[in-house]
């Protein structure tokens, strides 16, 4: 249906990110029921009802890089991605550990090379960047990393690029994290300029965040596992088992959108159904307009 200016998206992404598991199915920390946190949000994908062209998991897959872990993760995830048919884009974070990651999760040769994928989804090109540093929790990428990358955006694609990494390129207002920061990020502008990539989608900070950097959209989605508690001081925000969510990454000729969607639901109100859409659907748009946005006399 198009009821608007816009006609429905070209391709919708799930992005989640720092799901954190642990092998025997542990808790982190002993307190966060991680694989649970994971399949509650799975449920929730599932309840949208949409038919995603990939789930892009954006780093800290595992909490420890135990080949267990991986094992999990996949034993939770790839059903899940086959009954939707749709090609799941794993990002190394800096909680992963890459042979183990390769080995494990990916069915490679175990190496510490950094691990990066491009995926052609139908005309939308989506490229996966390590951007992690072995034995370090802040990001950073290398020559060798940026030349790779500047050769899969020498050619445009039909419908542009998404870049996936762990580490936002962005400022944090929580001091902590601009310690564990992207560094490098004016080499990253220069690979960047004048290149498709449409939007950056990232994880690592525990809480949703929106910025642009080198005039590209970046999206960073907040944690299954746990996340910041952004209300308190910024010398005072620490984890919390609340406010997980994932986002919907919709993408439109002109544009694309990051819509967050929490994990934990409420029982919705009864006003908007399929049947309410097939009356509009049957009307003119002038019908329309009438029937729904003509504010009624109190």
């Amino acid at each position: 249906m198009q009821f608007g200016t816009h006609p429905p998206a070209h391709r919708t992404l799930v992005h989640i990110s720092d799901t954190h598991l642990l092998a025997g199915g542990a808790r982190l920390h002993d307190r966060f029921a991680v694989e649970d946190n994971l399949r509650r949000a799975l449920r929730r994908v599932e309840q949208t009802g949409i038919a995603p062209d990939a789930l892009v998991f954006t780093g800290d897959l595992t909490d420890l890089g135990e080949p267990d872990a991986y094992a999990r993760l996949r034993g939770i995830v790839e059903p899940f991605a086959e009954q939707l048919e749709a090609p799941i884009a794993w990002v190394a974070g800096n909680h992963d550990e890459r042979p183990q990651m390769r080995r494990d999760l990916l069915d490679e040769e175990p190496s510490e090379k950094p691990i990066h994928h491009a995926w052609d989804l139908g005309g939308l090109r989506l490229i996966a960047l390590d951007s992690t540093v072995p034995g370090w929790h802040h990001g950073d990428l290398d020559e060798a990393q940026l030349e790779w990358l500047a050769a899969r955006l020498a050619e445009p694609a039909p419908l542009g690029t998404i870049l996936a990494l762990h580490h936002p390129p962005l400022p944090s207002h929580v001091p902590m994290f601009d310690i564990l920061e992207l560094r490098g990020q004016d080499r990253l502008t220069e690979v960047l300029a004048g290149s498709d990539v449409r939007a950056i989608l990232a994880g690592h900070l525990h809480y949703s965040m929106h910025g642009t950097f080198a005039g590209i959209p970046v999206s960073v989605a907040a944690a299954t596992c746990y996340t910041m508690d952004v209300a308190r001081e910024p010398q005072r925000v620490n984890g919390m088992d609340a406010g997980q969510a994932f986002n919907l990454v919709h993408v439109y000729d002109d544009t694309i959108t990051h819509t967050v969607v929490p994990v934990d639901g409420a029982d919705p109100a009864g006003a908007f159904s399929p049947e309410f859409y097939a009356r509009l659907a049957a009307m003119t748009p002038d019908e329309r307009l009438e029937a729904f946005s003509r504010k009624r006399p109190r």
